[in-house]
């Protein structure tokens, strides 16, 4: 039997729709569910990315055999010091926030740069705005956010407000919900998509993982359009931007002052005639933000690589 990939063989090609280790869900062309192993411990596979399988010798089984290239990948730094891969192929980052817990903007910071970075599409949606007064002090935070250009909506998981734009922000996207524990993201993911969790349980239970389907990353078809990843792994942690390259490109505001700073290398900290600091003091840029951008930045060359210190360990 020969399938729609490499001519002469059965290779086929699908997507990773759930993904537990070296257990996945690969859903095929014709629409078809097929529970997966990898082959091979090299052969690193997440939620999302497109792959080549083929039927396994197991009725209803498959073997994937070939990851295809990634069109993005969100990562993080593991507790090794490593990028660790946790979702590919997404098209946009959708950062929830709420008023309670306290939120982190500058937790909030890191996915927006992540998703700049990475030239993902990116969003905030402020949720439980019922509890958020016109005069909330982070509205100035959002405010700040909507003037750089980023897209900020308001909604209720409780009374529903606003659903329907969030809807509207997901459709034709392959977006990645991400956020603070507690600020409603399970609820949220179950407004836009009735039956989540039934539909979780069950690719859970066919990636082998039934009884830990929290730990499960999941792909699902929106009914409203798009599709949506959920992946234990973006829920809590900013993703390993300081691997990305200069933070200075993650800030919209300071990519579009920077170029009349003095100086074409200007690192927008100490520098004269610097365009960011002055737009800083003059109120055009956040101040929060930009002591946002100043962390990224040290902690962009801690972790830079010393050439030096690479020389002399060879040395000894």
């Amino acid at each position: 039997m020969t399938g729609s990939g490499t001519p002469g063989t059965t290779r086929r090609p699908g997507r990773v729709i759930a993904s537990h280790g070296r257990h996945v869900v690969v859903e095929a062309q014709t629409g078809e569910r097929i529970p997966c192993t990898v082959r091979g411990r090299r052969l690193q596979i997440v939620c999302g990315d497109d792959v080549e399988w083929e039927p396994d010798t197991m009725p209803d089984k498959g073997i994937v055999l070939e990851r295809l290239p990634r069109r993005s990948a969100l990562a993080r730094t593991n507790s090794a010091g490593a990028a660790e891969t946790l979702v590919a192929n997404i098209t946009q980052v959708v950062v929830l926030c709420a008023p309670q817990p306290a939120p982190d903007f500058f937790i909030v910071d890191r996915y927006l740069a992540a998703a700049e970075l990475l030239d993902l599409k990116s969003a905030i949606v402020w949720n439980k705005c019922e509890l958020s007064p016109s005069d909330d002090p982070a509205r100035v935070e959002l405010e700040a956010y909507a003037r750089a250009g980023y897209r900020v909506l308001e909604c209720s998981t409780r009374t529903g407000a606003g659903i329907d734009r969030v809807q509207e922000l997901l459709g034709d996207e392959i977006s990645v919900l991400v956020g603070q524990s507690g600020v409603g993201k399970s609820s949220l993911a179950n407004r836009l998509m009735p039956g989540l969790e039934v539909a979780t349980a069950e690719l859970s239970r066919a990636t082998e993982e039934g009884r830990h389907a929290t730990s499960v990353s999941t792909l699902h078809h929106l009914p409203g359009g798009g599709d949506l990843l959920d992946s234990p792994g973006v829920r809590d942690f900013a993703p390993a931007i300081e691997l990305l390259g200069d933070p200075a490109r993650a800030f919209r505001e300071i990519t579009a002052v920077a170029p009349a700073c003095r100086f074409s290398d200007c690192k927008h900290q100490r520098e004269p005639a610097c365009a960011v600091q002055a737009a800083v003091a003059a109120g055009g840029i956040s101040p929060r933000r930009y002591e946002s951008y100043r962390r990224l930045k040290r902690l962009s060359e801690e972790l830079a690589p010393d050439p030096g210190r690479a020389r002399r360990d060879r040395d000894r």
